[in-house]
């Protein structure tokens, strides 16, 4: 409750608040009541609730605009994932198949020096 003295905007006497406390229980308990106001309030004016409401359903809409850029970074994250997922499968299939090669010319390169080591004992020995 906004008690006078205690906040800045206060509006509610603090020999009234009791009373005030009071209405506002016996409003929750008839189901009348809709928000925390003070009984009687009003708004500056009509320009003042206009750019209150203006500004509410600004907010609302960058609220939900937030949640739906949300999702589908989420969806586009989700698709990024797969995509790399493919790209490094075939990636690793690249480096077996390089393996394979540097495995096959290694063992043709130790061939090659057998035979030039059984050459070389032949004629030089």
């Amino acid at each position: 409750m906004n008690l006078a003295g205690c906040e800045p905007d206060g509006i509610v006497d603090t020999g009234d608040f009791e009373k005030v406390w009071d209405q506002v229980m016996e409003s929750f308990e008839k189901g009348a009541a809709t928000s925390m106001s003070y009984l009687g309030a009003t708004l500056a004016s009509e320009m003042e609730a206009a750019l209150w409401t203006a500004i509410t359903v600004l907010a609302a809409t960058s609220l939900g605009s937030l949640f739906y850029l949300g999702s589908r970074i989420d969806a586009l994250a989700a698709r990024m994932d797969a995509r790399i997922d493919s790209v490094d499968a075939k990636v690793d299939a690249g480096f077996t198949r390089m393996d394979l090669r540097f495995d096959a010319m290694e063992s043709r390169f130790d061939a090659l020096g057998s035979r030039l080591d059984a050459h070389l004992e032949r004629h030089a020995g």
